[in-house]
């Protein structure tokens, strides 16, 4: 975001008179639309908007005051890692930032509560000091606690769940400004819906998660021909804690990565080029598109030679991967036993129409929950990613890829670009309408639903 000086220091003044303005009872309204607008936008820069008013609550009670005045739609947002229209709003933008940090850890039951604005990526030291450790990471740690379980964020592995399922109890400050508990047996109704809400129930102050005790895991990578991982990766996800790989294409190799739970010595990674490996994709692509079996012979070559990679670390340091160079994506969660097949199917049509995309294509195994918008409900599942560099129009790529996600009955990320709107959502979530009534209950004047979400909604 191009910030001037002159804007920097609005910013921070509106800031400041913003905290003043709390505290002495002054309108919200009055003093945001004094203020010169500054724009927002998530991370790729597909997603943006020039709301009315920026504010971050440190309390409840003045997020409670916040949710009472400021500009309507009122929108939470974390670290902008969805790439869904979640966040757009003209009214307010609700930054959950200073509301982070380990609040309490129970060491007899294994859990933690945080704050819901702490950043993945700051919770695995923290949580080490105090003798625990997330059961499970997804593989990008910017986010925002609450916006990864609002979206089911989730990492890798059969038998791991995303971070939703993990969650024991949560405080949510309703559009009214009242602040629930909500656990299995506290207001179980609102714990159910808001454990994946897309934000759209009020906004999550407080979350506790089931943890364990730290580990370390074995992280190794190799390549091997896509026949051969279609054939071998059911045996794969059973033999590792971890196992999750990724397509090249216009190479027909695959990446294979898995972690293993170890008491070996840490031993780092040595090995940080993963977004030059993408960008050379990239430059193959713009140098080769007009020969694809060339660009294909030589990716390959590359890959079968391409040294095995092993490295030891503590758990929270191996599950992240850093993403320098940035994109759009679209990502499916699909029934366990069709994922395969979507993927050949994915693959076909790709190099068959020689589409132009030199991002690798992730595919992870999710264990299925009860959770009712989690897109893993009720199966065990698969999930692909596809990606599209941020300079480039993701639009005919995404096209072409969702009606194969569709037709192995995929359900989309709820943070991942998607066409999908109210009637889908219906026909593929058996708690679809339990959750709109809590919904309707807690926020009847949709103060929290901004255009993309009436339109997820139905309420258009």
């Amino acid at each position: 975001m191009d910030l001037t000086r002159r804007k920097i220091l609005t910013l921070g003044a509106s800031a400041a008179v913003s905290t003043a303005a709390l505290s002495a009872g002054r309108p919200l309204k009055a003093l945001a639309q004094s203020a010169e607008r500054i724009k927002w936008q998530n991370w790729s820069g597909g997603q943006s908007c020039l709301p009315e008013a920026r504010l971050a609550p440190g309390t409840t009670g003045e997020l409670a005051a916040i949710l009472k005045e400021a500009p309507r739609p009122i929108r939470p947002v974390g670290a902008g890692h969805s790439f869904t229209a979640l966040v757009p709003t003209d009214g307010t933008v609700l930054s959950l930032d200073r509301l982070s940090g380990v609040l309490d850890a129970d060491a007899e039951n294994m859990t933690a509560t945080f704050g819901a604005g702490t950043r993945l990526g700051n919770i695995g030291k923290a949580l080490e000091e105090k003798g625990q450790a997330l059961i499970n990471m997804p593989d990008i740690n910017k986010q925002t606690l609450a916006g990864s379980v609002a979206t089911s964020t989730h990492g890798t592995g059969a038998e791991f769940g995303s971070l939703s399922s993990y969650i024991t109890q949560l405080e949510l400050v309703t559009p009214g400004g009242e602040v629930l508990t909500c656990s299995p047996s506290q207001n179980s109704e609102v714990f159910e819906a808001a454990r994946v809400s897309l934000g759209a129930l009020g906004v999550l102050t407080k979350i506790t998660l089931q943890n364990r005790t730290p580990y370390k895991l074995t992280r190794r990578i190799w390549s091997l021909p896509f026949d051969q991982m279609m054939e071998e990766a059911e045996s794969l996800a059973a033999q590792h804690r971890n196992f999750e790989f990724y397509y090249i294409p216009y190479s027909g190799m695959c990446l294979a990565i898995t972690h293993d739970e170890t008491d070996e010595d840490i031993r780092p990674r040595v090995s940080t080029d993963d977004d030059d490996a993408v960008m050379t994709l990239k430059a193959l692509q713009e140098w080769l598109g007009w020969a694809p079996s060339l660009r294909e012979y030589l990716i390959r070559s590359e890959l079968e030679e391409l040294p095995e990679e092993v490295y030891v670390d503590t758990s929270w340091r191996i599950y992240p991967s850093e993403r320098g160079v940035r994109f759009n994506e679209m990502e499916y969660h699909l029934p366990r036993e069709k994922a395969l097949d979507a993927l050949k199917e994915v693959r076909r049509t790709i190099e068959e129409n020689n589409i132009e995309v030199f991002f690798p294509i992730e595919f992870r195994f999710v264990k299925g929950d009860d959770l009712w918008l989690s897109p893993f409900t009720g199966r065990d599942s698969c999930s692909i990613a596809v990606h599209r560099y941020h300079e480039e129009e993701y639009e005919p790529y995404f096209q072409a890829m969702e009606p194969i996600f569709r037709a192995h009955e995929g359900r989309p990320h709820w943070g991942k670009l998607h066409t999908l709107g109210a009637d889908d959502f219906a026909a593929l979530y058996p708690r679809w309408n339990d959750f709109l009534k809590v919904r309707h209950a807690l926020d009847p004047e949709g103060i929290f639903l901004n255009d993309h979400l009436r339109h997820v909604f139905g309420e258009a």
